[in-house]
């Protein structure tokens, strides 16, 4: 095939459109991991990117001052930028309602946190068509290739081919997939699974999710085989044969490691430390979800200050939570309750001089959050569940002197390539945790180093560039180099904003 364009299309662009405090309409790159990760693979190599702006935009501005922004945007980031708009009850019940009260939690593994209404499913297929109609509108059968990303755009290619729109597409799901005993709560479990297998690829982030898939397929889909064990194998249906990957996730660990070697950095993460002497800092980095285990982390914490006296005041816990769907009920309360938790250990463990617990709820710019990696001597990065957690990559790029210790949650699909390194625990073990922090506490410096130099090194290796190239191989036989890229571009930071 001679395909020479990449077209991405995500629930959301790389970019948002606001009111800025003056009134007037202004862009600001997109946060997340996908914007991280994908921004330096299509900027400037005449790349295409599909996705909401994130706002309803719809009698708010007129079109020509959208087209200037977007065409804005499209030079700020280097490729080109389509947006779908979305009506009021579409947000609410294809993105808030469907995406979210059904697939993220039964995907982690949280069912009794689903909320089947019927009425969510109509209106995500209505999006996902909505998307398909823009990808059929932007790009070509012959000339590009269609790489649809997540659980809320599961639909798009088989919506496509009910339109009689033939496109070459791949599909990667960044949160995990579930287990059979647990997929099958879906109602619509069947619509699903053969949605996905319209895809010409499927990716996973680890072996897991994809086992989980294939058992569901075999189970669900009468007549239906894989063959082949390796990176990708082929699953034949009755109806067609599908490649079905893992290609775990990663991150620009050049870029990363070069920013935490900056001047700026360096004077931030030592004003840090100097406000915070004497002590090991541990550092959490969340965004707020029920998902990432932040309260039984802290409970840990409190475990280790109690069972482990000679931690107090030689460690204090960073817990830095993003603010996420902050008008969701269930979201409230859990700011509610990680707070009601700080409020409890400050109280109870605080010495003159030493408070164990600085909470920041709020945002980090890219100076700040590599600051912090640059300065925590621990991450303590314990989610329940996730698809494969970028902070941790993160932290361990930004740790150019090889002296961080990585506390790793063995359900966060990092642990598969960083348990060589890491201390792996299991974040329902309050205790188990709490010994892991006062293992990371005594740890000599040689152990630090060693570990971590293995981690860097594999990240560096499988960085996200190695990422794309695998996907892109699996699907359609090329990589990068085969793309058009500028000559002389120098690449600008990624999102500052973390997801």
């Amino acid at each position: 095939m001679e395909t020479t364009r990449l077209a991405v299309v995500s629930n959301r662009l790389a970019i948002v459109v606001e009111k800025g405090n003056d009134g007037k309409w202004m862009i600001k790159s997109g946060s997340g991991g996908l914007v991280t990760a994908l921004g330096p693979v299509l900027r400037d190599r005449g790349g295409l990117w599909i996705g909401w702006l994130g706002s309803n935009l719809q009698g708010s501005m007129d079109d020509g001052a959208l087209e200037e922004l977007l065409a804005q945007g499209s030079r700020e980031t280097g490729y080109s930028l389509k947006p779908v708009d979305l009506t009021q009850e579409e947000i609410q019940k294809y993105y808030f309602g469907f995406s979210n009260e059904i697939l993220w939690p039964l995907f982690h593994d949280l069912p009794s946190r689903c909320n089947f209404d019927p009425a969510y499913w109509r209106v995500y297929e209505q999006v996902n068509a909505k998307f398909a109609r823009a990808i059929a509108e932007n790009t070509g059968e012959e000339e590009d290739y269609v790489w649809v990303h997540d659980y809320q755009l599961i639909l798009v290619a088989d919506q496509l081919k009910k339109m009689g729109v033939n496109r070459h597409t791949g599909f990667f799901l960044h949160i995990p997939f579930p287990p059979l005993d647990g997929f099958i709560r879906l109602p619509w479990r069947f619509q699903i699974l053969e949605a996905m297998l319209q895809y010409d690829l499927v990716g996973f982030q680890t072996v897991r999710d994809r086992r989980n898939f294939m058992d569901c397929v075999r189970m669900l889909i009468p007549g239906s085989k894989v063959i082949g064990h390796g990176q990708v194998a082929r699953c034949l249906t009755p109806k067609r044969e599908v490649l079905v990957g893992t290609f775990p996730i990663s991150i620009d660990f050049k870029q990363f490691a070069e920013f935490a070697g900056t001047r700026e950095v360096q004077d931030l993460a030592w004003i840090i430390h100097a406000n915070l002497p004497e002590r090991q800092l541990i550092l959490g980095v969340d965004r707020l979800d029920y998902t990432k285990g932040i309260p039984h982390r802290l409970l840990a914490f409190a475990n280790a200050l109690e069972r482990y006296p000679e931690l107090r005041r030689k460690i204090t816990l960073i817990q830095v939570v993003v603010p996420s769907r902050q008008d969701v009920p269930e979201y409230e309360a859990l700011k509610h309750e990680i707070e009601r938790l700080v409020g409890e250990i400050n109280g109870r463990f605080t010495e003159v001089g030493w408070t164990p617990v600085h909470y920041i709820y709020r945002s980090l710019n890219r100076v700040e959050l590599l600051a912090y990696y640059r300065t925590c001597e621990v991450a303590l990065i314990t989610p329940l569940k996730d698809g494969m957690n970028l902070v941790a990559k993160e932290f361990c790029a930004s740790s150019i002197e090889n002296n961080g210790v990585l506390i790793l949650s063995e359900f966060a699909g990092a642990a598969a390539q960083l348990y060589n390194g890491a201390l792996l625990v299991n974040p329902y073990d309050i205790e188990g945790v709490a010994d892991a922090i006062y293992e990371a506490f005594i740890m000599d410096g040689e152990t630090r180093h060693a570990r971590m130099e293995k981690m860097r090194r594999s990240i560096q290796k499988n960085d996200i560039f190695h990422w794309v190239n695998a996907f892109l191989r699996a699907g359609i036989a090329k990589d990068l180099s085969q793309f058009p890229k500028a000559e002389f571009f120098v690449p600008k930071p990624s999102s500052p904003d973390i997801q």
